[in-house]
């Protein structure tokens, strides 16, 4: 099973305040350690808000939107992709991570299953798992050539 571990966004993250070198060595040992067992596939930290976008749709319309946003307990500052064997393991390793927001601060990670292919049920045809495959493919060569 794939989990995105999702990592809250604080007032410092939202500000732009960048972690403290002892929190990027905690990280960086732990991502090692996610790596080394097998767990890690795929994680970043993003920058604040302020820095991006929001495409609203009111039916076919889009509508784009400018950071920064309000609700800082409701953005993200980072993320992981974790393949664990259930969602307990991947309480498990969330619970060894070193703090995201530093020391003595509050911080958060929310944990989120993937869905897989198989939980779409029949409306995932068989020529749309196909499609799905391409691309997941091409995805892959894309990542691999940059």
């Amino acid at each position: 099973m794939r989990f995105m571990v999702i990592v809250k966004a604080t007032n410092d993250s939202e500000a732009g305040v960048m972690p403290s070198t002892q929190l990027l060595a905690d990280m960086g040992k732990f991502n090692e350690e996610l790596v080394n067992a097998g767990i890690m596939l795929a994680g970043d930290g993003l920058q604040p808000s302020s820095r991006g976008a929001r495409v609203k749709f009111s039916g076919n319309k889009p509508t784009v939107v400018d950071g920064p946003f309000a609700e800082t307990k409701e953005l993200i500052a980072g993320y992981w992709i974790w393949q664990c064997k259930s969602k307990e393991e991947a309480i498990e390793w969330a619970k060894r991570c070193p703090n995201p927001a530093g020391i003595g601060k509050e911080g958060e990670l929310e944990i989120r299953q993937v869905f897989e292919a198989d939980d779409f049920g029949a409306e995932f045809t068989p020529e749309l798992r196909e499609q799905e495959e391409r691309i997941m493919a091409q995805a892959a060569m894309n990542t691999r050539m940059k």
